[in-house]
């Protein structure tokens, strides 16, 4: 472990007016998610492997980053580890040594999905706070994205 790259686990979640099977399928589809997510600007598909149980697939994703008044394009690799059943793991590795992890569960609840996000940031310490901060607020702004599109459907 190095002083100089700083870690934070953050938690957020939604509920979605859908069953988990249809709010699963929409986010692991990256495609979908280029609509709901606030940072994504461009996705494409890499690779795609099928694994015992599920399947893993690749992306080149480019966000549109803001830092103050400046707005500058960031494209980084992401991968799904998709099982047949249970959670959905996400990696997404940006430069400066930016990594992001994610556990996604779906469960069942009166009227539809609870998404639960959680997230584990790493990033170089000058930027640690500013990716956490923004990291949380487009996850949890893609939820809402998410659970408004079941809405409106």
């Amino acid at each position: 472990m190095s002083w100089w790259i700083a870690r934070a686990e953050r938690t957020v979640t939604d509920d979605v007016p859908a069953p988990p099977d249809e709010v699963r399928a929409f986010y692991v589809d990256l495609d979908s998610l280029t609509v709901v997510h606030p940072l994504i600007v461009s996705v494409e598909e890499l690779s795609r492997t099928d694994e015992a149980d599920g399947y893993r697939q690749t992306y080149r994703v480019v966000d549109r980053v803001r830092m103050g008044p400046f707005s500058f394009m960031i494209t980084y690799r992401a991968a799904w580890h998709v099982p047949e059943q249970g959670d959905v793991r996400s990696e997404a590795d940006q430069s400066p040594g930016v990594r992001l992890r994610g556990t996604v569960s779906f469960t069942p609840i009166d009227g539809g999905t609870r998404i639960t996000e959680r997230l584990r940031i790493s990033a170089p310490r000058p930027l640690a706070g500013y990716t956490t901060r923004e990291a949380v607020k487009a996850h949890v702004a893609m939820l809402a994205s998410i659970r408004a599109h079941f809405e409106s459907a």
